[in-house]
């Protein structure tokens, strides 16, 4: 039998260092918490060979005093809490103490420091748990950390690394989030050599998701806002035209940490239920001021993952100020000539930190000239102006005064008013009203039936008898009358009215397969969407030809709808040419 004995100190630093530092973008990541927790206003991050030969962070932050240096490398050493009941008030990024220690544990670690009233900064050099060097030195106010041959002393952990562009990945994905998380401050994120990305500072969310994203994510973005007591939300979300095939483009930040959070997510999804087909996920960018106390601060703090000690709240508050973000502008795409321009305008100079030779104090001359970065061009966007419509098309006088010209390829109806061309798709018109007649009904407690004589025979699974039985009286509530018919066989003696004609069996099967895949979607207000969704199916066809008067007739009851921008999968139904473009495209106005 094995004895049990302490492992040594070198080897525990070793442990706690693979807690905290998996990769090159967890140093990026910790090194630029720490600048930010410093003050920092502006920040350059450099890397080389994927960050696992070199990393540089500098910062004009409040820099380090040189008799806390030393201590800022044990473990558990930080100035961000005293005791336990501080965790309940962090507001910093990072608390633990941990950072400087475990990078220092794998790899080759050079500090340089100043704080703004010392007359001079510190050098300092550390491998591996080893102090090699503390000397006075010529540097700036702040801080720069050189850190070289990450896991140099590990090599199994370093082997696991994947190839420098797949690291780089890693750690341009954190500095999006963290220059999203601050537009405050003015980062610039240098690659091999090259300046891939720089920040402005300028404190506006839009300029750097320009940057990050381009004009065409910006022109198609709500503002958000929300304020309570205990929750405050602001931000922007995406139109549906800017839907993504998962929840990645969903970023969200808590008192500007990076989290993610299902339930955030679950919220957002239920707020653009009527707006996007299924399997699509809407873009985000939000941030959340919560009080610390509403936080569960027993997760590690490497992981991205937050609980909130009032969930229910904090639910609510993002699906209802979504949802009432998405109501506010009419979301009917007007085709316009992009007159949005990447202007460019020069900034002030900027003394963003670069690298720079550090001096013995023996060397050092007051008036050394530290480099400047040159002056940057930083894209100034103006709000974009005319890409969606701001008309009343939807109102009672438009219902009555708008004028149908016709039908064009057997799929689009042209209509004028107030100085616009409007083109409604028919199919995805009559998508939108099935849709929305089936949950009005159900609201209102109006669901109508239509008997089936004779009834349908369908057979059912065990499976699908167990998903039945445990909806039955969903479905019921939703327009299906079923009655056991003996064996694995029920007899379906009536439908909702919307499904009446259209491979009823089959559907109810269809149905019946959601509720198998997703057993959450237990209310019945998802059940009627799913039902509703499978009704569309018996809309107009794109090629069918109907008479102007049914023309007519649902166009009236489409603009009577609350929210007749988007089909039930997200696709457009009204689009607009304004008299004004038709005109310059004529060349009768320039």
């Amino acid at each position: 039998m094995q004895k049990i004995h302490v492992l040594d100190k070198q080897t525990i630093n070793k442990i706690a260092a693979g807690e905290v530092v998996e990769r090159p973008s967890s140093v990026v990541k910790e090194l630029m918490e720490n600048a930010i927790d410093a003050g920092a206003t502006m920040i350059t991050v450099e890397i080389k060979n994927g960050g696992i030969d070199y990393i540089r962070v500098t910062d004009n932050g409040s820099g380090i005093d040189k008799e806390d240096i030393r201590t800022a490398f044990l473990r558990h050493a930080t100035s961000k809490i005293l005791s336990i009941e501080d965790l309940l008030d962090v507001t910093s990024l990072g608390f633990r103490g941990e950072a400087l220690s475990s990078i220092a544990g794998v790899a080759k670690v050079e500090l340089m420091t100043k704080t703004p009233d010392s007359i001079c900064g510190t050098r300092y050099v550390i491998e591996g748990d080893r102090e090699l060097v503390l000397e006075d030195a010529g540097v700036p106010d702040g801080t720069t950390i050189i850190v070289r041959n990450l896991f140099y002393n590990i090599p199994a952990r370093r082997k696991f690394l994947k190839t420098a562009v797949t690291e780089n990945a890693y750690i341009t994905e954190i500095m999006e989030h963290i220059m999203l998380s601050r537009p405050n401050i003015a980062i610039k994120y240098i690659v091999n050599g090259t300046v891939k990305l720089q920040t402005s500072g300028d404190g506006d969310l839009k300029t750097v998701i320009y940057l990050l994203y381009g004009r065409d994510t910006l022109n198609n973005l709500i503002r958000i806002e929300h304020e309570s007591e205990d929750v405050s939300i602001s931000g922007y979300i995406g139109k549906p035209e800017l839907a993504r095939s998962n929840h990645q483009y969903e970023i969200f930040f808590v008192n500007h940490r990076n989290v993610k959070s299902t339930l955030l997510n679950k919220a957002l999804t239920e707020a653009y239920k009527p707006y996007l087909m299924v399997h699509k996920y809407p873009f985000a960018i939000l941030h959340f001021e919560i009080k610390g106390e509403l936080l569960d601060v027993n997760v590690h703090p490497t992981k991205l993952e937050i609980r909130f000690l009032h969930a229910n709240e904090v639910y609510e508050a993002l699906m209802t100020a979504a949802a009432k973000a998405l109501k506010q502008p009419e979301l009917i795409p007007d085709i316009v000539e992009d007159k949005t321009k990447r202007e460019t305008t020069q900034v002030p100079p900027m003394i963003l930190p670069e690298p720079f030779e550090t001096k013995r104090i023996s060397e050092l001359v007051l008036s050394e000239d530290i480099p400047y970065s040159r002056k940057q061009e930083i894209p100034v966007v103006a709000e974009p102006v005319g890409t969606f419509t701001q008309a009343t098309f939807l109102s009672e006088e438009a219902m009555h005064r708008h004028r149908l010209i016709g039908q064009l390829f057997d799929t689009y109806w042209l209509v004028e008013y107030d100085e616009k061309l409007y083109l409604i798709d028919q199919h995805a018109a009559h998508e939108k009203i099935r849709y929305e007649r089936l949950l009005k009904r159900y609201r209102e407690q109006k669901n109508d039936s239509q008997l089936l004589n004779p009834p349908l025979i369908v057979s059912m699974s065990t499976a699908e008898e167990e998903v039945f039985a445990q909806y039955r009286e969903q479905f019921e509530n939703a327009g299906f009358e079923l009655e056991h018919f003996g064996g694995s066989e029920y007899a379906i003696r009536a439908v909702p009215t919307e499904l009446y004609g259209m491979h009823e069996t089959d559907y109810f099967k269809e149905l019946l397969d959601d509720l198998r895949e997703d057993r959450k979607m237990a209310d019945m207000e998802s059940i009627l969407s799913r039902l509703a969704t499978i009704s569309c199916k018996g809309a107009i066809k794109a090629g069918n030809r109907i008479s102007a008067t049914e023309a007519d007739a649902l166009i009236r009851e489409l603009l009577s709808l609350e929210n007749p921008y988007h089909c039930p999968h997200g696709r457009p139904v009204i689009i607009s040419y304004s008299k004004t473009e038709l005109e310059k495209k004529f060349k009768r106005i320039v």
